[in-house]
């Protein structure tokens, strides 16, 4: 499930993202410079082969014959540089890792019965007869502040009176977001179910048996040595690496009276995708994106962060999934280690040198230094933010200092489809396309959230101009976006 979820959350206690960068951990800026070091030597050799390569075109025939002449009278020398030469070449190849290529992805588009307007959502949350009135007046203030439009999607199950949550119906309900992603991803790349490799496949609070994977497994007779993974209660922190399916899966809609557990409810929608990932050099031709870094903080040491999306039941004896009032103050944390680390890989030297210096400078000098806050719009092009809530976007446009076209499909995206969990930064990119904003070179900052508590940043620079794929979610309504929101 995603954890983000603050968009018009009456906690006030934690409305706000705290300022995290008024106070940055030493440690996570030594991780980043530890990973900035890894590739050093890559570095290095890149101006070092640019100057040989400017010396040998200087060369003349002379040049060219003296040196022949030199190298001659002096064989063992060459044998052994020649030698030293291949050994680290060899060396550098195979310890290199390979490059991982985003192929193609695809989003689930649910079919239109199952949309639902705000005053549907209202009238069937007190047909219901399990919420009081503070209890309904708390969803529609949540549903009126938060950011979502009148045209997402809730599961089939809740659209009955009563409601029919089942383990049948939640079935239904994963085949229907996973097949449909994967059968437009496979039409889309002309990829055969049996040359996949690795399956991902995340999903929070439904777990069945046989698994997720399995299920996928036995619909497209996928190959029996395939490595498959299940995925659960990672929240929307595992969208950047795995298939997603939505947090509302059937069974986990709540129906007491705990406001901190009703949240969900108001902002959770239906929603999936699909990834195709190669690490094949052939793919790199038809492929969208390279994936350039990957940077996961895990804060569950701490007992308020691994707590603070909490499933469990209320008095009633009601299961949900309860949200902590320290909820964004653990984001911001988390967040904060993150891009700690992220920054000395992607930011500009410059950046790097005035962020660096004041933060040497505020740590040994007892008078108050003003924190420098890096300028991420220099090194990403698009932002892909996790469509959680309003106020977890609004905040974080705020301490990134990013404008409002920065955060305009994250916020498109929490309208049109609402918080499909970790597979809205997915929704967000498709947004990008089909806007045909995505230019060769580009770089996208994918930032999820996800309980326990992590931060995940995904890094990837496109290949090409993108294109968006065919059946893309935003394709019969992209030329009504953006639009105005509720603020």
């Amino acid at each position: 499930m995603s954890t983000i979820n603050g968009g018009g959350v009456q906690i006030r206690q934690s409305r706000r993202l705290p300022d995290f960068l008024q106070s940055v951990n030493l440690k996570y800026v030594k991780l980043g410079y530890h990973y900035l070091m890894t590739h050093l030597l890559t570095l290095l050799l890149v101006p070092l082969m640019a100057v040989i390569i400017i010396e040998a075109s200087q060369m003349n025939p002379d040049d060219i014959h003296q040196l022949w002449l030199h190298l001659k009278y002096n064989l063992v020398s060459v044998i052994i540089c020649s030698a030293v030469l291949v050994f680290g070449s060899t060396v550098y190849i195979m310890s290199r890792p390979r490059s991982i290529y985003l192929v193609d992805f695809s989003c689930y588009r649910p079919p239109c019965h199952l949309q639902v307007k705000f005053h549907q959502f209202m009238e069937h949350s007190r047909l219901t007869g399990d919420f009081d009135e503070s209890s309904l007046e708390f969803q529609r203030k949540i549903l009126e502040r938060s950011g979502l439009g009148e045209e997402t999607y809730v599961p089939d199950a809740m659209h009955y009176l009563p409601p029919r949550p089942s383990m049948a119906a939640a079935r239904e309900e994963a085949e229907q977001v996973m097949f449909g992603a994967l059968d437009n991803l496979f039409a889309n790349t002309n990829v055969k179910p049996k040359d996949i490799g690795i399956l991902v496949v995340n999903c929070s609070l439904f777990n069945p048996t046989p698994s997720l994977s399995a299920m996928i497994v036995n619909k497209y007779k996928l190959r029996g040595n395939i490595r498959s993974f299940n995925l659960g209660g990672m929240g929307c922190s595992a969208g950047v690496i795995a298939i997603d399916l939505a947090k509302d899966m059937l069974q986990n809609w709540y129906f007491g009276n705990k406001k901190s557990m009703l949240i969900p409810n108001c902002l959770f929608r239906v929603g999936g995708s699909a990834v195709l990932l190669s690490n094949k050099a052939k793919d790199r031709r038809r492929a969208k994106y390279k994936l350039v870094h990957v940077v996961r903080t895990h804060k569950g040491a701490d007992d308020n962060a691994f707590k603070c999306v909490y499933q469990e039941q209320d008095n009633a004896g009601k299961t949900g999934v309860s949200l902590s009032k320290d909820l964004m103050a653990i984001a911001g944390m988390a967040l904060k280690a993150n891009i700690t680390t992220l920054g000395p890989l992607v930011l500009p030297i410059s950046e790097q040198l005035l962020f660096f210096a004041t933060l040497v400078a505020k740590k040994f000098s007892n008078a108050k230094v003003k924190p420098y806050i890096p300028d991420f719009k220099l090194a990403f092009d698009h932002f892909c933010i996790h469509a959680g809530g309003r106020a977890v976007i609004d905040e974080l446009e705020k301490n990134l200092q990013l404008l409002p076209e920065h955060v305009e499909a994250s916020r498109m995206t929490l309208h049109r489809f609402g918080n499909t969990s970790s597979s809205s930064i997915w929704y967000e990119l498709a947004y990008t396309e089909a806007k045909g904003r995505m230019r060769r070179g580009n770089r996208v900052w994918q930032i999820a959230f996800g309980s326990g508590f992590k931060c995940n940043s995904a890094v990837w620079q496109a290949l090409r101009n993108v294109k968006p794929s065919p059946n893309s979610p935003w394709e019969d309504c992209i030329d009504k976006y953006p639009v105005q929101t509720v603020t």
